[in-house]
């Protein structure tokens, strides 16, 4: 008999272990299909297998998963990456198997499309323009009104996304985007909205069901990197109502509602707006989140839909889980970092991981690449978890020695592929 496997294409290294671990306690057997197979060397303990195909191509991808059907009983195909996420669609239609539609997730990954629709439907969002050039950019922000954020219309983890709040730092990020050191995948295209001030949250949906909100907030602008993230929000149950009806209303405008969706929110003075739609399910450590939270496996819910199982997202328990993203405050070469094996014997502390090692050149970025380290912990109270979570974090401490020259600088901050 063929063994069952579960086909992922790429994945982010996080969050991308997390989907291997569940399909390999749901008895499948993971397979990767990356263009960079090496980048996944690090998941080799995980006995798992990585094969080289040109994953920006449907047709070798068709024609690598058609091999493997060969071998394998293939009970599903998905994807971690929001990036390759209408693929999956498309090669799920392909092979008969369920998964999300491919053309929704494409124009809900377009940020300009994505706002078109949600404003077409009456979903309250910030106020925006579409820019090819400085020349636009300068004009919708006139038009809109300083501070604005400026972003690329495709993208996620935060890349290429900042408060202007001057002309200076207009004219800064727009040159930063279009001259060169900002990655692009497709023809630039740049998305002008208005700041919408107030509390961040987001809601994790799947399906057409609601699981939670979280409140978070961020580090220093002008940038938007995760410091705090607390599932479940702090809400009335006015205001977790208004959210949670506005973000099923996104379902409908974008014709989603199959899979894991992530809308992140702001509490403006006329309630929540929407910031952001993501056709996906949120990065680490947001799973982690709500599986402390509730007792919830959203990864897992997610792999039983693709291979078509049950599944159930019922809570178990309700507990305040709560994650601290430590971030660098220079830039530099990080010469030592440690108190991690305190930090996690600490009773209450769920995870506490570092994402650096010793001579790490630290080239803040903006964006999530900029966390060296994150603790979560995990109670019945908030009171509890924020106790936990300070003592776990006051015992890890780093020094970074700031690079001698801006040459080096440089060197270090040099663009960058997507994950």
């Amino acid at each position: 008999m063929a063994r069952r496997a579960l086909i992922l294409v790429e994945g982010t290294r996080n969050t991308g272990l997390l989907y291997i671990q569940a399909a390999q306690r749901l008895g499948l057997y993971p397979i990767i299909l990356s263009s960079d197979p090496a980048r996944y060397d690090n998941l080799g303990a995980e006995s798992i297998e990585a094969i080289h195909v040109d994953t920006d191509s449907l047709d070798a991808l068709i024609r690598e998963c058609s091999r493997l059907r060969a071998a394998y009983d293939i009970a599903g195909i998905t994807s971690s990456a929001e990036s390759f996420y209408a693929t999956v669609g498309k090669l799920c239609r392909h092979f008969d198997l369920p998964g999300p539609n491919p053309a929704s997730i494409e124009r809900c990954c377009d940020k300009f499309a994505q706002r078109e629709l949600l404003a077409g439907a009456g979903v309250p969002v910030p106020g925006y323009r579409l820019a090819a050039n400085t020349r636009d950019v300068e004009r919708s922000a006139a038009e809109i009104g300083l501070p604005v954020i400026v972003k690329p219309a495709v993208g996620s983890g935060s890349r290429g996304v900042r408060l202007c709040r001057n002309i200076d730092e207009l004219t800064e990020h727009t040159t930063y985007l279009l001259g060169g050191k900002h990655v692009w995948r497709s023809s630039p295209r740049i998305l002008v909205e208005e700041f919408a001030q107030g509390p961040f949250y987001w809601a994790d949906i799947m399906g057409n069901e609601l699981v939670g909100i979280a409140a978070a907030d961020f580090g220093p602008p002008p940038h938007f990197v995760f410091r705090e993230c607390t599932c479940p929000a702090p809400l009335t149950d006015n205001e977790h109502k208004r959210i949670a009806d506005v973000s099923l209303s996104c379902l409908r405008a974008l014709s989603l509602g199959w899979g894991p969706t992530n809308v992140e929110l702001r509490w403006t003075k006329r309630g929540p707006v929407v910031i952001e739609v993501n056709p996906r399910l949120a990065g680490s450590p947001v799973p982690e989140l709500v599986l402390l939270a509730y007792g919830v496996d959203l990864i897992a819910g997610h792999i039983k839909l693709a291979i078509g199982d049950e599944w159930n997202l019922s809570r178990r328990h309700s507990h305040t889980a709560t994650v601290q993203c430590l971030l660098p405050d220079r830039d530099g070469t990080l010469d030592w970092i440690d108190g991690d094996n305190l930090a996690a014997a600490v009773p209450g502390v769920a995870q506490a991981k570092l994402f650096v090692t010793p001579e790490t050149p630290i080239v803040r970025r903006g964006d999530y690449t900029d966390k060296i380290a994150h603790v979560i912990a995990a109670s019945p109270t908030r009171a509890q978890t924020a106790a936990i979570l300070q003592r776990a974090v006051d015992l890890i401490n780093w020094s970074i020695t700031p690079f001698p020259t801006a040459c080096e600088r440089e060197q270090y901050a040099a663009p960058y592929l997507p994950d």
